[in-house]
């Protein structure tokens, strides 16, 4: 095998390259490596070269470099929010960034430039520390020598690239590039031009400025500004996001905002929002009292049948409530708390299916359902059709169980093995059929049953045809019906997990909506092929489709209801974000 050719790094620096690369490659290598050195001697312009080097296409895998964030002016927060993006991962704060890297497990390194300058440098080396527990993470630290980083890191026992000593430089091509270099600032020489200030009350200015200035300064403010600066942490990291507009901006600060807020704040943000392809029709964000905030939305399911116009909702706690699916008001709750529930469903004749965090299938009846009465439940005493299903299911699926959906009499259920197993319970039928596919390579992490409408060829009555939607940590949205095989190409494709599915037949026809695990939502039109996106800021735990058109979105932080509409263009889709 031929060597790996790499362009030479400025300032004279190959000898100091060479030792980058070789720590990267090193597995016994310290896992936190401190580029150190006096002001201006080329420690900047040496991580810019390794970064360009670990992110060109084609690069060795042990010099790949996964995230880069020049600190200088940057907080713990607004970093986190930056390496959030880059790793397709949602993190509203260091603490979720840590676990959701603790959480995947694949190498990961990190560059990050001028800890010495960051506006909190000790918050910031704290998330260094934090991140340096994790053993499959690498970080390439850059602190100016004699700061209180370069003074504090060194007892985490790191690889130290003093840049300084002379070994670390080829003096000649040093030479060469010092000479060309313009001279220094003199001391208390403004850098540039100042941002002008924004007014942080002014929801306007705030959606139009620069996203990283506004979030440094909420953060350092000590008034609510009226829920305005409660509603931009919160959702921050979809705000700073790249390529969000500012209509894109008021429609989240819009779905973040609390219900103390000024009261003359929603009305101007959805003004502001016009053209995004979305519009709030209600949120619920944690400390809501007028109606209550539901909890965190672990799971969600949109009621059919006897309990349609309901949302089913679960909390951490397994509570599961069901909300008046237009405006929120509490409708009741299930009669038994649910461990940790996962994935909920709704049946027709009221029950709610609810995977546990055990893997297990439970059907509880909601409260409000009507049951067999009279004549007829003396006659009909067996299993019913709900029943049976529940039956198959344990006879089907000996261990446990990652994610279900169901549409009518169709029942889909994933297990450990990466197995989607459909059952289905034809009308006149005692048992269920059973078809069983492998759409993924590895886990399945979310489903979504869907009963296209019967064509105008079949017969009146028809049951339509059934679809199952399944998300994989692989990436990947497949679909297929019970009985064929998945299509060859997914539906969708990213580099990052699925985290939740729901597909219905609503007003306007059937959509599909996904959830990925960098926290953005995908709204998919499936007869015109319209695709809307949305990021609430926190992670995306759970979604929920209704026959009006309505999209549930759950998280731990809010519950949001959006309603799609034109952008303004008659069938022009909304671009989504790759």
């Amino acid at each position: 095998m031929t060597e790996e050719k790499w362009g030479r790094p400025a300032a004279g620096r190959e000898p100091a390259a060479a030792a980058l690369l070789a720590w990267l490659a090193d597995p016994d290598a310290p896992r936190l490596c401190l580029v150190t050195g006096g002001a201006g001697c080329g420690k900047s312009t040496l991580l810019a070269w390794l970064v360009g080097h670990g992110t060109r296409p084609g690069g060795r895998p042990e010099r790949r470099v996964h995230g880069f964030v020049p600190l200088a002016g940057e907080s713990a927060l607004t970093a986190t929010w930056t390496l959030a993006g880059q790793l397709l991962l949602a993190a509203r704060t260091p603490g979720e960034l840590v676990d959701a890297l603790a959480a995947d497990g694949r190498r990961t390194v990190l560059v990050l430039p001028d800890l010495h300058a960051a506006d909190d440098p000790a918050t910031v080396t704290e998330l260094v520390l934090e991140l340096l527990k994790l053993d499959h993470v690498r970080l390439v630290v850059e602190a100016r020598d004699g700061s209180e980083p370069a003074r504090g890191l060194p007892a985490t026992r790191p690889a130290v690239l003093n840049l300084d000593e002379p070994r670390w430089t080829d003096p000649e091509r040093y030479a060469v590039w010092a000479a060309r270099r313009p001279a220094a600032r003199p001391a208390g020489h403004e850098a540039g031009p100042q941002s002008p200030p924004v007014d942080l009350d002014d929801p306007a200015a705030v959606c139009a400025a620069d996203p990283w200035q506004v979030s440094r300064r909420y953060e350092r403010s000590g008034h609510g500004h009226g829920g305005l600066r409660a509603a931009w942490m919160r959702a921050g990291a979809s705000l700073t996001h790249e390529g969000t507009s500012p209509a894109m901006r008021a429609l989240v600060l819009l779905s973040a905002l609390g219900d103390d807020a000024d009261p003359r704040l929603p009305g101007g943000l959805a003004q502001l929002s016009g053209g995004t392809g979305w519009q709030v029709v209600w949120r619920r964000v944690r400390g809501d009292v007028r109606p209550p905030w539901p909890g965190p939305a672990r799971a969600l399911a949109a009621g059919p049948g006897e309990l349609a116009g309901k949302t089913l909702v679960a909390d951490h706690q397994g509570t599961v409530r069901l909300l008046n699916e237009a405006d929120a008001a509490p409708a009741g709750r299930l009669p038994e708390p649910v461990r940790q529930p996962r994935a909920l469903a709704a049946m027709p004749d009221g029950t709610a299916l609810v995977l546990d965090a055990l893997g297990a299938v439970r059907g509880l009846r909601a409260p409000s359902a009507p049951g067999p009465s009279g004549l007829t439940a003396l006659l009909d005493d067996g299993p019913t059709p709900v029943e049976r299903l529940l039956t198959a299911v344990a006879a089907q699926l000996p261990g446990p169980s990652t994610a279900l959906s169901c549409a009518g009499g169709l029942l889909a259920v994933a297990d450990g093995s990466g197995e989607v197993h459909a059952l289905v319970q034809p009308d006149g039928e005692a048992e269920p059929r059973s078809h069983t596919a492998a759409p993924h390579r590895g886990a399945v992490t979310a489903l979504a049953a869907l009963r296209l409408p019967a064509s105008e060829t079949d017969a009146p009555g028809a049951p339509g045809v059934p679809l199952i939607y399944s998300g994989g940590a692989d990436g990947t949205v497949r679909v297929w019906g019970p009985g064929a095989d998945p299509l060859p190409s997914p539906v969708r494709s990213r580099s990052c997990p699925v985290t939740a599915l729901a597909a219905g037949v609503t007003d306007s026809g059937p959509v599909l909506a996904i959830g990925w695990a960098d926290g953005l939502v995908e709204h998919h039109h499936l007869d015109d092929g319209t695709v809307r996106a949305f990021r609430p800021g926190p992670p995306v735990h759970a979604l929920a489709v209704t026959p009006t058109g309505l999209v549930h979105i759950g998280t731990d932080e809010s519950l949001v209801t959006l309603r799609p509409v034109r952008d303004g263009v008659a069938g022009r889709p909304v671009t989504v974000v790759p």
